[in-house]
């Protein structure tokens, strides 16, 4: 007998699976106690996620229809009561729990305890803005500290040499997840701050459970990227996972390949933009140039460089003018003074003793004085007589 005889196929196994636990009445109405992790709550209304305990972890699905009546909403750490069918997957051939209610049971440890240190952290300043370093517009060395193996550095490189060729990725290898990975985190961190190993850091890992996140929650990892002197993107998990390296940290990257494309610059971005910039001067210069040359040509159109002498012409005929006004005015007070003058003149002539003399009196002056009384003179004094037509000296006898 041929084995092709005997051998069933993957999909006739899964459905023969899938109809002895469909068959069962146990796995049909199961009530679970346990733990969410890995919670996601898909756009289409539906919730996946994983219920644990301290040993073990079931896959979970609730369909819309029955996530719509929860009245509230489950989060990672929560300890919840399940109640649903054990189904399987035929396609995958995975077993997991369809929920069709649920009930909180309080919160999960691992969860209470990351809410404490994240309100403590904040309460001493950790996640505030004014502490947050600016991201290098052009980074040379970009520094990444997450596990040397998996998709994330690839994810990593491929982003960062697909937007810049000429960046260069330095890696420092940190476990991140496990016992002792905080301290290693941590460590790396301070290590590539002390060499100067970087101009920006990416602290990156994929997504998991609250429990793979937690070294990214230590308080040590968060004071390692508080006192960091080079600027830390943390991109930790999925987009809907936040840890406190994402809270403390200067930028929060969803994913490790959105960190790269926050820390690495779109070369050819830069370029097309510097060519824009290129072509708004060109364009800009061309505008001022037509503008200047405009004003050229009016300045050159104007009578001032058409006729350079003519402003100088049209001064000298102004001169001219105020020289004539000037010498009007000197004239006319030349006339004015005369005539003063003339009248002084008349009223001296007036008051002259030339005048007395023509009446026929006369002047007599001893030693060139005029004598007033004849007390002034003697006998024998020679004194001068001035007359009209002329003087003659006589003798008192």
């Amino acid at each position: 007998m041929k084995y092709a005889d005997m051998a069933i196929s993957v999909t006739q196994l899964n459905k023969y699976i899938k109809d002895k636990i469909a068959n069962d009445e146990y796995l049909n109405n199961v009530l679970i106690k346990g733990e969410i992790s890995n919670f996601k709550n898909h756009y289409t209304g539906h919730m996946y996620f994983t219920l644990k305990d301290e040993n073990c972890l079931i896959k979970c699905i609730m369909f819309k229809s029955y996530a719509q009546k929860l009245m509230f909403e489950p989060k990672d750490g929560m300890k919840v009561f399940v109640f649903g069918t054990v189904s399987v997957f035929e396609r995958d051939g995975v077993y997991q729990i369809y929920v069709k209610a649920m009930e909180e049971d309080g919160v999960g440890d691992l969860y209470t305890k990351y809410q404490k240190l994240k309100q403590d952290l904040e309460e001493k300043g950790l996640f505030s803005q004014e502490h947050k370093k600016k991201i290098p517009m052009f980074p040379k060395v970009i520094g990444v500290l997450t596990s040397q193996t998996g998709s994330v550095i690839r994810d990593i490189i491929n982003v960062s040499t697909r937007r810049n060729p000429n960046v260069y990725i330095r890696l420092l290898p940190v476990p991140v997840q496990g016992e002792g990975a905080a301290e290693k985190i941590s460590a790396g961190i301070e290590y590539m701050n002390k060499n100067k190993l970087a101009d920006v850091l990416i602290l990156a890992r994929g997504g998991g459970s609250l429990e793979d996140l937690w070294p990214f929650n230590e308080e040590i990892v968060a004071y390692s990227i508080y006192n960091s002197e080079i600027p830390i993107i943390s991109a930790v998990g999925h987009e809907t996972d936040f840890s406190i390296s994402d809270f403390v940290a200067d930028l929060r990257a969803p994913t490790p390949s959105a960190a790269a494309e926050l820390a690495v610059p779109d070369i050819y971005e830069v370029k097309q933009k510097l060519n824009m910039y290129q072509n708004s001067l060109k364009q800009a210069l061309t505008r001022k140039l037509e503008i200047m040359k405009l004003r050229y040509e009016k300045c050159m159109s104007s009578f001032v460089f058409k006729e350079p002498t003519r402003r100088i012409n049209e001064n000298y005929i102004k001169i001219d003018g105020y020289i004539k006004e000037l010498e009007k005015l000197i004239k006319a007070k030349n006339e004015q003074e005369k005539k003063k003058y003339v009248e002084l003149l008349a009223k001296l002539d007036t008051l002259s003793p030339l005048k007395t003399l023509l009446r026929g009196y006369s002047i007599v002056e001893k030693e060139g004085k005029i004598i007033k009384s004849v007390k002034e003179l003697k006998k024998d004094d020679e004194i001068n007589l001035r007359l009209n037509d002329g003087s003659k000296t006589a003798k008192i006898i």
